[in-house]
């Protein structure tokens, strides 16, 4: 087995308009597709959602605000599992609920040294 991470990006903008009830729902799809994972035995971590300020290093060494969105995709959270292959990992992020919304998730796999 290999471990991978999902990286889930998405337009941050397609959040500013939901009502509770739809980012309750949203959840309740999340938490269903990660129990899902889980249940097989694959769940590294479920990973977290990343907020939105951070700053930058850039390679003079400086250190500035950001990261600032200049396209409309912006890296919203991660997950890691495991899985036999990138195909198989790939596969298992065909269920995540940020693709309902625009969103994407890069499947990694993680190198081990």
């Amino acid at each position: 087995m290999k471990d991978f991470m999902f990286v889930f990006r998405n337009d941050p903008s397609t959040l500013a308009d939901r009502s509770p009830e739809d980012m309750q729902a949203s959840m309740q799809k999340w938490m269903d597709w990660i129990g899902g994972i889980a249940a097989q035995g694959k769940l590294i971590d479920r990973g977290n959602r990343l907020n939105a300020a951070g700053k930058v290093v850039k390679p003079s060494q400086a250190i500035v605000d950001g990261p600032y969105i200049e396209t409309k995709e912006s890296v919203g959270g991660y997950t890691m599992v495991r899985a036999e292959s990138l195909d198989e990992a790939a596969e298992m992020a065909k269920g995540c609920p940020i693709l309902l919304f625009g969103g994407n998730v890069e499947v990694r796999e993680i190198d081990r040294m």
